[in-house]
């Protein structure tokens, strides 16, 4: 399974660190110090997100790239 989903990444001064969303995957959220911690974080989030779907017999919805909102 390809790990290409979309990643909205921003600054949280509240927490004062990156926080990301993987908006396809309900739920799955990481963080990080540095923009590029973050998106590592981001990917194994991901992964354990999958397996957990996979082990729980859930859906695992294909990414699709770019979310265009109406």
């Amino acid at each position: 399974m390809s790990l290409r989903y979309q990643l909205i990444i921003y600054w949280s001064d509240d927490d004062q660190t990156f926080l990301v969303e993987v908006p396809e995957l309900p739920g799955c959220m990481a963080d990080g110090q540095t923009y590029e911690a973050a998106v590592v974080n981001a990917q194994q989030i991901i992964q354990k997100w999958i397996e957990t779907a996979e082990e729980l017999g859930r859906p695992v919805p294909e990414p699709r790239g770019r979310l265009f909102y109406a």
